[in-house]
Formats: structure tokens, C-alpha cells, sequence
């Protein structure tokens, strides 16, 4: 089964990739991986028929007990192959479906066999949140491929539609899945079955599941989602509402089932859920025009008469259910795709604009026909079988008022089903009178309108005649409904095993005939209701428009999230207020009120405190102390900066009096790198934090952060005497030294024993690049990268005001003397050196910078490779590398960062990520865990003994993403405001005003005239 999984994912891969080598072709390639899968579950017939499915455990948290477990029982192999087969042929329609120009087909693919790989892992899985998991990828893919045609309002409000409902129902399974979970003591889904809980927990978690299951399935009252999804391409309508994703729902409630249709809570549920979506969708799809809508409110109906079936609780409605869903995917998939021909023949979907199409389309019409005989129940179709032995096992139903309450809606609804089933092939293939109705506009998808009461255009529509690769999939599908009619006998002893796992009731039979009995006379009454409401659809559509519809369930959704939406403004407009200090406040005061009031009242003090180790750490307290009273009351912003790294270096020095070099380093290179993007971005704000300040306001930011403080102080001082466990470091000496092979234990926790939480480091500082890059680059993600050679002529890099004289009188000394060489001044320190404005220029800060910049990368490398036993690392070694980027910039301006790292940081980024993820998986690979370390002692002639520890890779990919993180803030945060600060873009200029600009590029023009022999 997991190979299976993994064949689905591969397809969805390289779907895009197929498509555009091979077309639309690649769907046939693309129908292999469902069609694998039916494949595959017609191999294990015989051992699930005696009970010996297969079954998979994979450990995934051993420690949590999460597992990902698969198995494959009569449920779930039947649902495999309506997955696989109906998605196989959906897929093999698409080829003729889509025109050679439509857009998106690639993802299209790729998103069509992932839901199709989600829903074979719903179907089998036995672990139930591994179900949950796929249940919500479902979701997400079917969102998307409701709204594929993301161009149109209706796609785009129905995929939003569907997702808002089925993820609130999928919230409420999961409250439930987390209750049984519990209460059973296992999540493995055949072992509460098996042994189900009962009791109010029990109860809740009933409501939670067939919540889900209603959502999902479109039950009532979240019915309208499904019609309103119709607006996505025919064959999503025909896979996701017709086999996939509606029987999700349908699949839940016959999984639990055996285990809870005891319970009167389920029972009332199942009644009322599934008997009144009966009763509604056959009704509404009485009025419909849109041949789309007809089939999506008869499948409401039908989706309805599925889960009162099979979660009635006896073994005769369970046999006749899963018949049910059988010839539902059949017939219903069927006439989808015969709509979807239909609609590509003539241009419409609307039946009162098509005469004729059956003369002119034959095989469609037969298909159509086949189809909808089993849709409407006519013998011998698989639809008659299932009904058949639905009405028999409702009809000795045991349940007091329940059983003629459910044989009356199933009577109702399956006439209602005749009438809407003969209505939409007459709509379709029969040849009408002519008929001049107003005439309406189109909806927003260019096509019919898809809602109730649309007029259409007066003239017929043309008819074209589609390929055949069109016709053939619903073909199959139709004669297929007629094929597993004739072997009922089979379809029962594959079935069975299924049904026998419900509580009580006889067993029920599929058979074609029962002989003549009171079921008998009430399916020719059915078909003869049916029959008449069809022959007097006028009339029937014309009472039913008479009649008081009662408030939509579609516009009071809307209304609601209108609600929804203006009710979260108010609560936005009070809680956020714009403030961040009143944000960080209000935690603040929240941490303080309820963590100081539990130390207080419930803690105490220990009775011996060490006040220091070291006189000398008196100090760097003291300092760290005063800077935080002095930042907290600074008005300026830069001097609360300076005040802030301050402090931090002085913490950087308690780091290392009390024996941590590693954290004394880390902070200290933290610190420099922090103050820098702080100076870079100040440069955009005011240099005070308000233009009037009030005096209060610094005092209680000081008492808060007072409060703060002494509050984790005594943190810090209870909690060491309140373990009662030992320490999860306690052993990390010993492991750094065997398993990391490393002394420098800061280090090797890092890259080794806590490898997963770096893992989870760095993807933050990746984010926090792209976040800070975004903001930024407005237009695009990456920006340049200036090198001298592209610099402006006529603009230096932070021109300020100067005497456009003196500027002169420089520039003219500069020259080379006439016949001869240039003075020694000339010398170019950095590369991007006189892109600089004259007067930003250092001469001593240049050499310093040549001088250090090449020793700090070495001394770079030198942390990066002896991280492992001695202070250093990754972390470490790529601040340092940043820092001497830093300076580079500082002394050269934007054009000497680029000569200095050109490259874009979003490739040592994805680099540096990518690194250390591989490790992991190569780790795997050989036959270890996920970011295992292995230890390679080797000797080298000359070299000597060499000793390698392979989380060195891990640690290069940290070296790289610290790397890019801080090349991504200079880009974006230096570079690029430089650069929109010198070309006039941003009113807040960073250097010079656009006037010292132009006089500087003045005397530049001077200067050059007078190099080149020229009169200025």
C-alpha cells in the first residue's frame, strides 16, 4: 500500500513534466497510477474474502506511538477498486475532454492523481489520525481542482465554499478521532471497532464523526456546497462527486458503523440525515434546468439514501448500501461524462435549448440511457439490484416507528429519482418543440447560468460531433452497470463479509428477481409515481414555483460569513490597535499575572543561594542591568540600540565566566550582526520614537519589564528544585563523545543528538529571509546584484552635500598628469571602491577591510570544521562569514557587496536546507535513522589520521543558511534601499537629496570632459 501511496505522489510530480512532452496524451500515462491500484486489490480478493487482507505498520514516532498503519478488509478493497477504476477511466476521459490549448493542464494532473492517491489512503488506512491526515488532503486537493478555473467568480467561490465546509466538519471528526482515541486506549481503527467505548464520551465523539461524514458527504443541511462545486470541469464533477470525495463521508459512517449503530444517538442522526438529503435533493432536482445540476442534486439524494442504508445498523441495508455505492460510482460517473460530451457537442448544459442530440449522438444517448436506467432503478441494472435489496431489508425493519418512517422517505425519494432521472435524458437526447423563453444573461463562466430559474437563450444549440474517446469511458462505465447486474450471486459473496460485521438483523441478498411480494408491488409503484411526475414536469415545476421555498441554504451561509466576516472586524479593530509595544505589553502583563502569582502562593524560594561564582560577573551584571534601565527610558531609537547590544554583550561576557564559550561567541557574533540590520533600518524611521514622549509611558515600560525580569529570575530559581525527573542532558557528555563523535557538546547536540530541532532552526531563518526579502522586493523576489563594472557613471553610491567645487578640485587631482601615470592615491583598496561618494570614502577603513575581510573567512572556515570539539560550529562560523560581508558593504557600498558574494542568498538558502535535509535522508538510507551521524576514522599518506563524523555536512548546510540570511538582509534592507534612496524612489532618501545628487553628477560630467581632453 505504501508503494502504491508512493506511485500517486511520483505521478502528481511529474504530471506537469508529462504534460508538456507529451500533451494530453499524458493523461493515459497519468491513468496508471489509480488504475495500479484497482489492479492491484482485484490480486488480493481471495485472501480478503477469507479474512487475510494484507496489513502494513510502519513506525513513525515510536515514541508517541504514532504509526502509519494500512489495511485492506472487505470495506476498504471494495473502495479501492471504485477509487482506482472510476478515477483510471475519468482520467483516460480528460485526454479527450481538455482542447491542446487549455491552460494548466499539468497541474490539473499532478493535483487529480494526488486526490486520487489521498483517497486510497483514506480507504485504507487503520490508524485514525493517519485517516484524519488524509481525509484533510482531500480537502486541500479538492479545493483545487474545484476551483481549476480560477478565472472564473463562481469556481473560485465554490472551491472556497466547499473547503470552509468540509474543514469545519473535518475539525469536528478530528475532536472526535481524539475521544475514541482515548477512550479505547488505541487509535488503531479495527481495534475500536472491535472493542468500541461507550458512555458520553462515546456519544460526543458519535455527533463529532457523522458532523465530518455530513460535510463531506453533503448531507443536510451542508447539502448546497455540492451543487455549487458543479462549477468546476466535468470530470472533477464525475470523480469528485460521483466516486471520490462525497463517498468519503459515506466510507465513515460504513467504517463505524457495526460499532455504534446500536447506539440510539446514531441511529436519530442517521435517520434524519440521511432520509431528509433524500427527500431534498430528489425534490430540488426536480427544478433544475443545468443538466450538471440535476445530477448534482440527484446525487445529494442518493448520497443521502447511501448513508441511511449503511448506517442503519442491519446486515440486509449494510449488503444493500455498499451494492449502493457500487452502481452509484458506476452510473452516476457515467452521466457525468455523457453531460460533459454533451456540453462539448452542443455549447450547453441547459435542457431546454437541446432537441435532437440523441439522433445525431447515438452512443452517447445508449450510454446515457444505460446510466440512467440503473440511476432510476430498472431491471436488470445494477441500481435495481441495490434498491431492490435496500426496500427489502428497510421493509423488515425491526424498530418500532423507525422502520415504516424510513420505508416511506426511501419510497418517496426513489420515485422522486425516477422523475429527475427520466427528465434529465429526455432533457438531453429527446427531440422537443421549440420553445422561445426570455432570454438571460449567462453566468460569470461564460457558460448556462448555474442556478435556479435562469432563462435561457431562445436559439438551439448547434451540434458538433465529439471523438470517441470521448463517448467510450461513460460507455464502459454504463455497460459495466449492466454486467455486475447479471452476476448478483457474486457481487453478494464478495459483499458479505462486510455485512456480516454489523450487530444484528438476518442477512440480506441481491438477487434480479425475489418473486412477488409486497416489495415487488412497491417498486412498480415507485416507477409509476415516477412516471407520472415526469410526464407532468410542467405542472410539477410550476407548483413547485408556487410554493414558499423557505430561506436558501446557500444564501444563509452567505449571509452567515458575511457575519462572520464584519463580527472578526470589530473584535480586529479593538484587540489590534496598530501598537506593538501595547501587543508585547499586554503578553507581558498576562506572563507576569499568572506566572508570579503561581510562584507566590504556590512555590518557595530554596533555602541557600550561590549569589555568583565570579566577582568579575558583578560587573557584566551590572552593566546588562543599567543598559536595560536606560534603554527602556531612551527616547532616541539609536541610542536604545547601542544600549540593547550593550547589554547583550555583556551577557555575552556572563556566558563566559561561567564556562560557555560556544554561547559566549554565538552571542557575541548575534549581537554585532543584530546591531547592524537595526542601524539599516532605522535609517527609515524617525530617530525618535514620538515626537512628544510622555514621561509616564518610559515609566511603565520600566516597571513592566522590572516585573518581567524578577518574574523569570524566580523561574529560574524554583523550577531547578521542583524536578522530579532527571535531566534529559544528563548523559548528553557521554553521547556527544560515542554517538557524535565529538567533544564540543553545545555542538554536537546541535548537528547531532537535537539535530531535528535545528532542522526546525534554520527553516525559521529561511522564512525570516524570504519575510524580510518580500517586503523589500515588492515586484520580485530576488534583486540584483551591483558590480562595480555595472555602476553608474553619473551617480555615486551615498553622495551628500558637498561643494560641488571641492568635489571638482578632487576628482581633478585624480587624473592621471598629462603623459603621464596616476598618483599613488589612486590606489583602488576595494574592488567597488570609487563607486563611493568622494566625501562616504575611508581610506583607512578600505585597508582594514582588505586587510581582515579574507582572514575572517578563513577564520570562518577554521570555526566551521573544528566546531566539533572545540568552540565553533555552523552557527557560529556563517555569523562570522556575515560579518565580514558586512564590513565589506559598509567600507564599499552596495557594488562592493556584490563583488564580494555574487550570488543570489536564495540559492545558499535553499542550498544550506536542502544540505541538511539530505544528510538525514542519506542517513536513512544506509540503513540508520532520519539525521543519524556516522563516524569515519580513516588515514591518509602525508595527511595522517583524519577523523570525520558525518553531521559536518549538517553543520555546512547551517554555515550556508546563516550565510544567505544575512546576504539576504543586506540585500534587501541595505542594498536595495540604497539603491531606491539614490534614484529618487523613496521620498525618505537614505544619503543625498535628489539636488546634491545632481550637483555632484555635475562636477562628475566636469571631470570627465577634462580626462578625456575635452571643454567642459
Amino acid at each position: 500500500m505504501l508503494l502504491l501511496l508512493t506511485v500517486h505522489l511520483a505521478a502528481a510530480v511529474v504530471a506537469p513534466t508529462l504534460v508538456r512532452l507529451l500533451g494530453r496524451r499524458a493523461f493515459w500515462v497519468l491513468a496508471l497510477a489509480p488504475a495500479s491500484a484497482a489492479v492491484w486489490a482485484l490480486t488480493w480478493t481471495q485472501q480478503v474474502q477469507a479474512g487475510n487482507g494484507p496489513v502494513e505498520v510502519v513506525e513513525w514516532i515510536p515514541a508517541l506511538g504514532l504509526e502509519l498503519t494500512f489495511r485492506l478488509d472487505t470495506l476498504s478493497w471494495f473502495m479501492t477498486l471504485v477509487v482506482g477504476g472510476v478515477g483510471a477511466l475519468v482520467l483516460v476521459y480528460c485526454a479527450g475532454y481538455f482542447s491542446v490549448t487549455a491552460h494548466g493542464l499539468g497541474r490539473f494532473g499532478g493535483v487529480f492523481v494526488a486526490f486520487a492517491g489521498a483517497m486510497l489512503g483514506l480507504v485504507t488506512a487503520d490508524d485514525m489520525l493517519l485517516l484524519f491526515v488524509f481525509w484533510e488532503l482531500t480537502t486541500v486537493t479538492s479545493y483545487l481542482l474545484i476551483g481549476h478555473y480560477s478565472e472564473r467568480k463562481p469556481s473560485r467561490r465554490a472551491a472556497m465554499q466547499a473547503i470552509v465546509i468540509t474543514t469545519a466538519g473535518g475539525l469536528a471528526m478530528l475532536v472526535g478521532v481524539v475521544l475514541l482515541g482515548e477512550a479505547a486506549g488505541t487509535y488503531r481503527m479495527s481495534a475500536v471497532i472491535a472493542d468500541p467505548p461507550g458512555g458520553t464520551i462515546a456519544t460526543v465523539a458519535i455527533v463529532c464523526l457523522l458532523l465530518g461524514a455530513a460535510t463531506k458527504s453533503a448531507l443536510l443541511p451542508f447539502h448546497f456546497w455540492l451543487p455549487a462545486a458543479m462549477a468546476a470541469p466535468t470530470p472533477v464533477s464525475a470523480y469528485l462527486h460521483a466516486a471520490a470525495m462525497v463517498k468519503a463521508g459515506v466510507y465513515l459512517v460504513a467504517r463505524f458503523a457495526p460499532a455504534f449503530a446500536t447506539a440510539p444517538v446514531w441511529r436519530w442522526m442517521i435517520v434524519v440525515l440521511g432520509g431528509g438529503t433524500l427527500l431534498l435533493g430528489g425534490y430540488r432536482a426536480l427544478r433544475q434546468h443545468d443538466l450538471k445540476l440535476v445530477l448534482a442534486f440527484g446525487t445529494v439524494s442518493q448520497l443521502g439514501l447511501i448513508v441511511l442504508l449503511v448506517g442503519l445498523g442491519t446486515q440486509a441495508t449494510a449488503l444493500a448500501g455498499l451494492a449502493m455505492i457500487g452502481a452509484h460510482a458506476m452510473f452516476k460517473a457515467s452521466l457525468f461524462l455523457v453531460v460533459g460530451v454533451v456540453d462539448a457537442a452542443t455549447g450547453t448544459r441547459d435542457l431546454r435549448r437541446l432537441s435532437g442530440v440523441g439522433k445525431e449522438l447515438p452512443l452517447t444517448a445508449l450510454a446515457g440511457g444505460l446510466a440512467t436506467a440503473s440511476m432510476i432503478g430498472l431491471p436488470p441494472f445494477a441500481g435495481y439490484v441495490a434498491k431492490e435489496a435496500g426496500l427489502e431489508g428497510v421493509a423488515h425493519l425491526d424498530e418500532g416507528a423507525i422502520g415504516p418512517i424510513v420505508l416511506v422517505m426511501v419510497a418517496v425519494g426513489s420515485a422522486l429519482t425516477v422523475a429527475y432521472g427520466l427528465r434529465l435524458w429526455w432533457g438531453a437526447f429527446a427531440t422537443k418543440p421549440a420553445v422561445i423563453p426570455e432570454a438571460a444573461a449567462p453566468d460569470a463562466s461564460g457558460g448556462p447560468a448555474l442556478h435556479e430559474g435562469a432563462e435561457p437563450d431562445a436559439t438551439p444549440a448547434p451540434i458538433t460531433h465529439p471523438t470517441l474517446l470521448l463517448v467510450w469511458p461513460a460507455m464502459i462505465l454504463a455497460v459495466l452497470g449492466l454486467a455486475v447486474a447479471l452476476l448478483p450471486q457474486l457481487g453478494e459473496h464478495l459483499l458479505a463479509p462486510y455485512a456480516d460485521t454489523y450487530p444484528y438483523g438476518e442477512p440480506g441478498h441481491l438477487t434480479l428477481w425475489a418473486g412477488v411480494s409486497p416489495v415487488f408491488w412497491l417498486t412498480l409503484g415507485i416507477l409509476g409515481v415516477g412516471a407520472l411526475l415526469f410526464v407532468a414536469r410542467a405542472r410539477v415545476e410550476r407548483w413547485q414555483s408556487g410554493l414558499y421555498r423557505g430561506p436558501e441554504a446557500d444564501s444563509v451561509y452567505r449571509r452567515f460569513m458575511r457575519r462572520l466576516d464584519d463580527f472578526a472586524a470589530d473584535v480586529t479593530a479593538v484587540t489590534q490597535r496598530g501598537s506593538l509595544p501595547l501587543y508585547l505589553g499586554i503578553i507581558l502583563i498576562v506572563f507576569v499575572g499568572s506566572v508570579a502569582t503561581v510562584l507566590i502562593t504556590q512555590t518557595s524560594v530554596p533555602e541557600s543561594m550561590r549569589r555568583w561564582d565570579n566577582p568579575a560577573q558583578i560587573v557584566f551584571a551590572a552593566v546588562a542591568v543599567t543598559s536595560a534601565i536606560l534603554a527602556a527610558r531612551a527616547r532616541r531609537r539609536l541610542k536604545a540600540v547601542i544600549l540593547l547590544g550593550i547589554g547583550g554583550y555583556a551577557v555575552a561576557g556572563l556566558f563566559l565566566l561561567h564556562g560557555a564559550p560556544d554561547l559566549a561567541l554565538t552571542q557575541v557574533l548575534v549581537e554585532t550582526v543584530t546591531l547592524v540590520v537595526f542601524v539599516l533600518v532605522l535609517r527609515r524611521l524617525p530617530p525618535y520614537f514620538s515626537d512628544r514622549p510622555l514621561a509616564a509611558s518610559r515609566w511603565v515600560r520600566l516597571g513592566v519589564g522590572l516585573a518581567v525580569g524578577l518574574t523569570v529570575a524566580g523561574i529560574a530559581l524554583v523550577v531547578p528544585i521542583a524536578r522530579v525527573h532527571a535531566p534529559v542532558s544528563e548523559h548528553f557528555a557521554e553521547e556527544a563523545v560515542e554517538f557524535g563523535g565529538g567533544k564540543n557538546i553545545v555542538n554536537v547536540t546541535l548537528v547531532d543528538i537535537r539535530a531535528w530541532d535545528t532542522m526546525g532552526e534554520i527553516s525559521v531563518l529561511l522564512v525570516a529571509a524570504t519575510g524580510v526579502a518580500s517586503l523589500v522586493f515588492l515586484s520580485r523576489r530576488g534583486g540584483a546584484i551591483y558590480r562595480a563594472g555595472d555602476a553608474p557613471a553619473d551617480r555615486a553610491v551615498w553622495g551628500g552635500s558637498e561643494d560641488p567645487m571641492a568635489v571638482l578640485r578632487r576628482r581633478r587631482d585624480d587624473l592621471p598628469a598629462e603623459g603621464g601615470s596616476s598618483s599613488s592615491r589612486d590606489r583602488q583598496w576595494l574592488s567597488a571602491g570609487k563607486t563611493l561618494a568622494p566625501q562616504r570614502r575611508s581610506v583607512i577603513f578600505e585597508v582594514v577591510v582588505r586587510l581582515l575581510f579574507h582572514t575572517m573567512l578563513v577564520y570562518s572556515i577554521y570555526l566551521l570544521f573544528s566546531g566539533h570539539n572545540a568552540p565553533g560550529g555552523g552557527f557560529a562560523a556563517g555569523l562570522v562569514t556575515g560579518i565580514a560581508l558586512i564590513v565589506r558593504y559598509l567600507a564599499g557600498g552596495r557594488y562592493e557587496l556584490g563583488e564580494a558574494a555574487p550570488v543570489q542568498p536564495g540559492l545558499l538558502l535553499g542550498l544550506g536546507l536542502f544540505l541538511s535535509a539530505g544528510v538525514g535522508l542519506v542517513a536513512q538510507l544506509a540503513g540508520g535513522s532520519v539525521l543519524q551521524s556516522w563516524i569515519l576514522d580513516i588515514h591518509l599518506p602525508v595527511i595522517g589520521d583524519i577523523h570525520l563524523v558525518t553531521s559536518l555536512f549538517f553543520d555546512v548546510g547551517v554555515y550556508l543558511v546563516v550565510v544567505g540570511l544575512v546576504l539576504d538582509i543586506l540585500r534587501s534592507l541595505g542594498a536595495e534601499i540604497d539603491r531606491r534612496a539614490e534614484t529618487g524612489e523613496d521620498d525618505t532618501s537614505v544619503g543625498s537629496s535628489p539636488d546634491e545628487q545632481a550637483t555632484v553628477s555635475e562636477a562628475d560630467r566636469i571631470v570627465a570632459a577634462r580626462a578625456a581632453g575635452e571643454r567642459p
